[in-house]
């Protein structure tokens, strides 16, 4: 190691924040949700003159919100080491999703890592454990290469944890390589939309089964450590853990369609959620680190 690595090393080590990650060389950003919202939104589908035009799929999504984890037995939960945490909630019905984004661009296209602290629950409207009412959880990317770069692609990583589905405890990570049919919105020929988040075509990730912690009451939850890695230059995943689980990443692709003529170095982050019952998912994000190598 360099006098540089030792040096943002100690400074990482130092900072309580910040050494609960492994960051590339530069931080892009470090969101932890007791400062606020930190530039997370509602994912909104592409419309034009009317509203009614966004994909169904898009329509249901709503705001993400601050949240300090409430609960009817013992308070508020809290996140790791603070009192707020992000919620991203599905609406209460079966199947039902919903997506929180963070819009960046990239100034080079090199390694990126993608870190997290996440759980999972769903509404605790009964007296249950209810662990099979959260279908997933899951994350993705939305990248697109520069305007000097070629005709290119829009690369699209997505892994979910299927945890349940129609009741039967699942538990394992999936991928997305197919998105739904490409339709135009509109009349001026500047906008297209696709639902990629429609509940087909995921793949079992090769390996991928994984039972995570999930404790005995309805109201309790235990952080999970995520950590995504991605080559822009390459548009190749290059590593993806789970807590104690590092997965190979061999069997694993993108959702690839042709570069769109305005998302130039385009570096989207997404989470998400899906219930499997007529009850209300919830998704956490404590924080958030998305760091490079360039």
């Amino acid at each position: 190691m360099t006098q540089l690595d030792d040096l943002r090393r100690a400074i990482r080590e130092s900072d309580p924040q910040l050494s609960r990650f492994d960051p590339l060389p530069r931080i892009i950003c470090l969101d932890d949700f007791d400062r606020g919202m930190c530039g997370w939104t509602q994912l909104v589908g592409n419309y034009e003159d009317t509203l009614d035009a966004m994909l169904p799929g898009y329509a249901q999504h709503s705001h993400a919100m601050l949240s300090t984890l409430p609960n009817w037995d013992f308070g508020s939960h809290g996140g790791v080491d603070g009192s707020y945490a992000l919620k991203i909630a599905t609406r209460a019905r079966k199947g039902a999703q919903n997506v929180a984004i963070k819009r960046l661009t990239f100034r080079k296209a090199g390694p990126i890592r993608l870190e997290a602290y996440f759980t999972f629950k769903p509404e605790a409207t009964e007296l249950a454990l209810s662990e099979t009412d959260i279908r997933s959880f899951g994350f993705l990317y939305d990248l697109q290469i520069g305007d000097m770069s070629g005709p290119g692609d829009r690369v699209m990583p997505h892994l979910r944890f299927l945890n349940a589905q129609d009741g039967q405890h699942i538990q394992k990570w999936q991928f997305k390589r197919r998105t739904t049919p490409i339709k135009p919105i509109g009349s001026a020929g500047k906008t297209i939309t696709h639902y990629h988040l429609a509940p087909s075509d995921w793949e079992d990730l090769p390996g991928g089964e994984q039972r995570l912690c999930y404790n005995e009451i309805p109201t309790k939850v235990n952080w999970h450590y995520l950590r995504f890695d991605f080559d822009l230059a390459a548009m190749q995943a290059t590593r993806f853990q789970v807590n104690d689980r590092v997965f190979a990443m061999d069997g694993f692709d993108c959702i690839r369609i042709p570069a769109m003529k305005n998302l130039w170095c385009m570096l989207n982050l997404a989470f998400f959620a899906e219930t499997d019952t007529d009850k209300r998912a919830f998704a956490y994000l404590d924080s958030v680190c998305l760091s490079g190598d360039f």
